[in-house]
């Protein structure tokens, strides 16, 4: 394995000019959200810093984290994986196989002990002692422990790695169980989604190469820059609810105008991602602009929260449209009864005053009452 390199350095090598490697950072420090000095920061850590190892391994999943990965257009994923990082291991994409593979595995987590980040994309099962998932001849769970010994950090792609998603679905017969709760003592990162979106995960590896950090996550373990918001506090419909206005039906009128979908089933007000500010397939779409509600794949247990189309939650908008002669007579009936109840208590007040007033009698012949 030869020594590791800056990513200046790889692209110095292949040809690519200084000023090309500024506009490089400029561009990946915007679609992080990044200020301007970031670019700065970024190119300096690139020039400076040796390419981050990375070991991506596969457990139970259907490989759409990869699929996504490779579709990312910010930063385009040859430059995350030929110049950013090297990844020395990830069976779906490499060209080694069998004992050679295998023994990348080893000779990475010797030659760069507490230095090579480990990216699991799939979760471990653990029923009948991991032999729902053997890889290289071993249970999965075994091989992702053994790995795990030695890593900086921990990536959990998708909703599989991160709650467990379908393979985890009730009755859960394998025990397909979450990252989190089989690897204890590493710092673990979650990119949440079925899949997550491409840019969201290369900006998660792009963050931690050039910072040497993970980024500020949440509670539950997401990077805050992508999952700090409802898919609806950002999405294009929100007006159409406020408004009152929905899709009752597929292809009513209300489809056909491009109302707000929570009515079909609409996860967006409950799911946390960047799906309408990033969007997909190089910010073309996302799947409430298709005309479908969001299903909240980045969410705990979403898989066993009912169908996709039931309405799960009971939120109440204003209605500024539909509701407009509601809202008016209710504010009418609101001033209305405060008057009434301010008479009310006037009125009360004055007899109570006039009870408790002490009597003054004139005891004078032919005086005037004062």
């Amino acid at each position: 394995m030869a020594a590791a390199e800056t990513l200046y350095d790889v692209i110095r090598r292949q040809g690519i000019t200084r000023r090309s490697f500024t506009k490089f950072c400029s561009l990946t420090a915007a679609s992080l959200g990044f200020g301007p000095g970031a670019a700065t920061a970024m190119a300096e850590a690139l020039e400076t810093k040796e390419r981050v190892p990375v070991i991506w391994m596969h457990g139970l999943e259907c490989t759409c984290c990869s699929e996504s990965f490779i579709r990312s257009a910010h930063p385009l994923v040859k430059d995350v994986v030929l110049s950013m990082i090297s990844l020395d291991y990830d069976d779906t994409i490499m060209a080694a196989a069998g004992h050679q593979a295998e023994a990348i595995l080893k000779e990475t987590k010797e030659k760069y002990k507490g230095n090579y980040i480990l990216a699991v994309e799939g979760n471990p099962p653990l029923n009948e002692d991991g032999m729902f998932c053997i890889d290289g001849g071993k249970p999965f769970v075994e091989k992702l422990k053994w790995m795990a010994e030695d890593a900086m950090a921990i990536i959990a792609w998708g909703a599989c790695a991160s709650w467990g998603c379908v393979q985890a679905a009730k009755p859960n017969p394998t025990q397909a169980t979450p990252i989190d709760k089989v690897i204890l003592d590493k710092p673990i990162i979650k990119v949440p989604g079925c899949p997550p979106i491409a840019e969201v995960m290369t900006g998660v590896v792009t963050f931690i190469t050039t910072f040497g950090k993970l980024p500020e996550l949440d509670r539950q373990g997401r990077p805050k820059m992508f999952y700090s918001q409802r898919i609806h506090d950002k999405c294009y419909r929100r007006p159409h609810f406020d408004a009152g206005q929905f899709v009752e039906e597929w292809d009513d009128e209300g489809a056909r105008k491009g109302s707000c979908l929570y009515k079909m089933g609409c996860k967006g007000p409950t799911t946390y991602n960047a799906c309408s500010t990033v969007r997909w397939n190089g910010g073309v779409s996302f799947p409430i602009q298709s005309g479908h509600g969001c299903i909240g794949c980045s969410e705990d247990g979403f898989w066993d929260n009912g169908s996709f189309y039931d309405r799960l939650t009971n939120l109440h908008q204003f209605g500024v449209e539909a509701n407009a002669d509601k809202v008016g007579m209710t504010a009418a009936g609101i001033v209305g009864g405060a008057i009434a109840a301010h008479a009310a208590v006037t009125a009360f007040k004055r007899v109570t005053t006039k009870r408790e007033k002490p009597t003054h009698h004139n005891h004078s012949r032919g005086g005037t009452a004062s």
